[in-house]
């Protein structure tokens, strides 16, 4: 399922088939993030994730054919099992980055039959960014690594 809210936001929002303190580990720890976060072929080399507010999150992308993108940012916000915010506005110590791309929000809550409603959300700074994002495979690429971490969860 897909929800847009605005010119600038583009959003997935499931059910994933694991329990929510499942989900958060796969978001919180390092070790575990690297296995789903970015949809097969590519691959995650390089985690470090400071869980604080203004503490690095920080990945390191691997294509298939050589190719590498470093994400450096900064989490906003933490809600314990619950919620995760952060941006590539800034790097640690809020230094300003020159061309920030989004902020990136993932709430998480128990659905009665002990799955979790997931929700991602990348809010850009302009409708162009937004545009850029959805035609690089937004909805694809988020869905699949929301796939992968499903899967990784469900094996904890």
């Amino acid at each position: 399922m897909t929800q847009e809210a605005d010119d600038l936001t583009l959003t997935i929002a499931r059910i994933l088939d694991a329990p929510r303190d499942r989900i958060w580990r796969c978001w919180t720890e390092p070790d575990l993030l690297k296995q789903w976060f970015c949809p097969k072929p590519w691959y995650v080399s390089e985690v470090r994730s400071d869980l604080r507010p203004g503490g690095e999150f920080f990945s390191k992308m691997n294509g298939p054919n050589g190719e590498s993108h470093d994400n450096p940012g900064v989490w906003l916000e933490i809600v314990e099992g619950k919620r995760l915010v952060m941006t590539d506005a800034f790097t640690p110590d809020w230094r300003p980055r020159v061309d920030p791309f989004m902020v990136a929000a993932v709430d998480m809550s128990d659905t009665p039959d002990g799955k979790t409603r997931y929700v991602a959300t990348a809010r850009h700074w302009t409708a162009e960014a937004r545009k850029r994002h959805e035609e690089m495979g937004f909805h694809a690429g988020w869905n699949a690594a929301a796939d992968q971490l499903e899967e990784l969860a469900k094996s904890l």
